[in-house]
């Protein structure tokens, strides 16, 4: 459903799309620390959404990859999207909505700086495309994915990335030193862990990431310090 922008709120205008059904906006916003602590016990938390906003962008990001660039085999095309759909390629979009604001958050999560951490934006923002999808169709949904995530895909698809040697060669040249990266969290059982990793440049946090292993959180934490100094924060 279109509307003008005078009548959306603020996030419908960035999202370009004016819901029929708020209430599901408003629970694609719902982590689930708000919803536990919600006495009145009617908030609805945003993890059935997170489960099919994955999906549903999985297939969006694929199709517009293989229309745009029909020369890249199938390995190069899987390897693309992994990346533009990964929690660092969906934060680095949430970051540049600001969603973060938005989030609905429980005490504890709000005081932990959960507003910022790359894992609750990713996983919102695919609890918002899920909202969008139910609302107003695969149609619409494909507008607003394609509209946020196009300028983010990689310059160079189908090639991997090494973001800790990007920072490395940044920070050098720009502060004359290195980063270095601190483990903050281990979760989960032994064989499912969950490893959360800041980075640091002059012993100052500039992001924090988490992946099931602890070279993969460092990759994900420069790549979303990299955006941060793209920023120019």
């Amino acid at each position: 459903m279109m509307a003008s922008a005078c009548n959306m709120t603020p996030l419908e205008a960035l999202l370009g799309y004016s819901f029929d059904n708020s209430e599901l906006l408003t629970t694609s916003l719902t982590h689930c620390s708000f919803a536990n602590e919600d006495k009145s016990g009617n908030a609805a938390d945003n993890e059935k959404l997170e489960f099919l906003g994955d999906a549903v962008l999985g297939l969006i990001i694929g199709h517009y990859l293989m229309d745009r660039f029909p020369l890249l085999d199938e390995g190069q095309l899987s390897m693309t999207r992994s990346q533009m759909v990964s929690e660092t390629g969906l934060a680095k979009v949430a970051i540049e909505m600001d969603l973060g604001k938005w989030i609905r958050l429980g005490k504890g999560e709000e005081q932990s700086g959960g507003r910022t951490k790359a894992s609750i934006l990713s996983d919102t923002l695919e609890a918002v495309i899920a909202a969008v999808y139910l609302d107003g169709g695969f149609e619409v949904a494909t507008r607003v994915v394609v509209g946020r995530f196009a300028g983010h895909t990689p310059k160079k698809p189908g090639m991997g990335s090494d973001f800790k040697t990007r920072l490395q060669e940044l920070v050098q040249s720009r502060f004359k030193s290195m980063p270095s990266y601190e483990l903050v969290a281990e979760s989960g059982p032994s064989h499912d862990k969950v490893f959360e990793v800041q980075v640091l440049v002059d012993g100052v946090e500039k992001a924090r990431a988490s992946a099931r292993s602890k070279k993969a959180a460092e990759q994900l934490a420069a790549e979303l310090a990299l955006v941060s100094f793209d920023k120019g924060e």
